[in-house]
């Protein structure tokens, strides 16, 4: 067979020669702004490599994008992974202190900005001492003035220095992205991607029991380009040969409705949170989405309730997903045929599983038992970024830190965090099952619970909901719902209502703020 390097340069190459007229929309507010065909915007990306290479850049450099999902952002991706370079993606919402760590442990090069991130950058600069350019894309730059760094705009760099440029000349195991965990158990951590883990875990994303993208698609990539590999999307795209719908940084339920009407956006992939801003905005208007057929969410788990109320309100198929960064990131999904779970999904080719007791040891039976959920395959870290020894086990299995379930049709269902589980008594109690169960109740918007402290049990579980607009709820029906589904002694102690659920930056329920405000007594 022919030597031929797994590199993700191919995708957007595959997709400017067979479906180059196939359009990368871009919106501002909810309206179309930007317009360009896979062909264009290839050659776009070809020649911002070639400034690149002029800025002085080489194989195995990173370039920082602090960025939203936009046309600049995606040509950035296939501009800087095309000649070797490592596109580091940073999330806009983190605060200065928390980006300058990654920044400079990074040793980022280049910081690709949009211009409204101005002053989050002023903050930045005089902390990341190996920065050299910056890079404004998205827009008019503001007059310069950033200390110790060459400024340039995008269009200006690309008209001045841009030139054609060979992609994909060196090894498929070449470092392609550079993404950090999202901290939510600890501090962040990052994932160093090859060309060769997104190239198998893009053919594993496009399964028929997957993602399942087709170039009949409009897809609407509302999940952050900065968050967890993009999900894989800006690969899987144009690899299947689908336009592309970017937000940019308006992602309110007004704003994704006009633009997924407008741009008939057939598939929709983002966090749940997103989504329910949207069927809030066509409950109050009426307005409908016909095109609309499949909305993939994940991010954190999605409560039987919520799903079924996502489905009524869009008229869409919701696919639930599982996945970390570590894993590039898909693990599951529920097929996009198939019933509808919270956290549940299909196993695919390319991702090995195995369920262990706390001690690591594999379970004696691998079906209809809950075990700590271990992953191996071509797209799964084996160590995280400066690093030198590798998280696996004997095996080569990374811990997920999840709890999980699979049936005896390859059905895994995810049961908890392991760090989420309360001990109480020394027993532990799994709010993931509590929170099953209020999820499905039908004027509950959102559920959370977490532990606190007591003096004789060790640590005892609180109730934290968030109810549905105008929706009145007592505690002796909350407490009803759940007699008799769990044990008694795992009833919550504590009951608390919130307006709106705390989200961490990557769009999840910030239960470690919510316990902290409840311990603070502000919650």
């Amino acid at each position: 067979m022919q030597s031929y390097d797994l590199t993700v340069d191919k995708f957007l190459d595959h997709a400017a020669r067979w479906a180059g007229a196939r359009e990368v929309v871009t919106a501002r507010a909810g309206a179309a702004s930007l317009r360009i065909g896979y062909a264009d915007l290839r050659d776009r990306a070809n020649r911002a490599s070639g400034a690149l290479l002029a800025l002085g850049m080489r194989p195995g450099d990173r370039i920082a994008t602090l960025a939203w999902n936009t046309q600049h952002h995606f040509e950035l991706y296939y501009a800087a992974m095309g000649i070797g370079l490592v596109c580091h993606t940073l999330n806009p919402r983190l605060t200065a202190e928390q980006l300058a760590a990654m920044i400079n442990e990074a040793a980022d090069r280049i910081l690709a900005v949009p211009a409204n991130l101005a002053p989050l950058v002023e903050q930045l600069l005089p902390h990341c001492p190996t920065l050299e350019h910056l890079l404004w894309i998205d827009g008019d730059p503001p007059a310069p003035k950033m200390a110790n760094v060459r400024e340039w705009e995008f269009e200006r760099l690309l008209a001045t220095m841009g030139q054609e440029t060979v992609w994909g000349a060196f090894p498929e195991t070449t470092s392609a992205g550079l993404c950090y965990t999202s901290g939510t158990t600890g501090r962040p951590k990052g994932v160093l991607y090859t060309h060769r883990s997104n190239y198998l875990h893009t053919l594993r994303a496009l399964q028929a029991d997957a993602f399942a993208i087709t170039a009949r698609d409009s897809l609407l990539i509302a999940v952050p380009m900065f968050h967890a590999n993009g999900w894989g999307l800006p690969f899987a795209a144009p690899a299947a040969g689908a336009k592309v719908v970017l937000p940019g940084r308006h992602a309110d339920g007004a704003s994704l409705f006009q633009l997924m009407r407008d741009e008939r956006v057939t598939i929709a992939v983002g966090v749940q949170t997103v989504w329910l801003g949207v069927v809030e905005h066509l409950e109050r208007t009426g307005a409908t989405l016909p095109d609309l057929e499949r909305v993939i969410v994940g991010g954190s788990d999605c409560p039987e309730g919520l799903v079924r109320r996502l489905e009524t309100g869009l008229g869409a198929k919701v696919q639930t997903s599982w996945g970390m960064t570590e894993l590039s990131p898909l693990g599951v999904t529920a097929p996009p045929g198939g019933e509808s779970g919270p956290s549940a999904g299909r196993l695919l080719m390319g991702l090995d599983v195995k369920l262990t007791d706390a001690d690591g040891i594999a379970l004696p039976r691998q079906y209809d038992a809950v075990g700590h959920l271990k992953v191996k395959g071509p797209s799964v870290l084996d160590r995280y970024f400066g690093m030198t020894e590798d998280v696996l086990d004997e095996e080569g299995f990374f811990d997920t830190g999840d709890l999980a379930s699979i049936d005896m049709a390859g059905n895994l269902t995810i049961r908890g965090r392991s760090k989420d589980l309360i001990k109480s008594g020394g027993e532990w109690i799994n709010p993931a099952e509590i929170e099953a169960i209020i999820g499905r109740e039908p004027l509950i918007g959102q559920v959370a619970v977490i532990a606190r402290a007591d003096g004789k049990w060790g640590e005892r579980p609180v109730l934290v909901v968030e109810p549905r607009p105008g929706a009145t709820l007592r505690d002796e029906e909350l407490i009803a719902a759940l007699r008799g589904k769990i044990a008694d002694w795992w009833l919550p102690d504590d009951i608390v209502r919130v307006d709106a659920m705390p989200l961490a930056a990557t769009g999840k329920i910030d239960k470690l703020g919510l316990s902290a405000a409840y311990a603070a007594g502000t919650l």
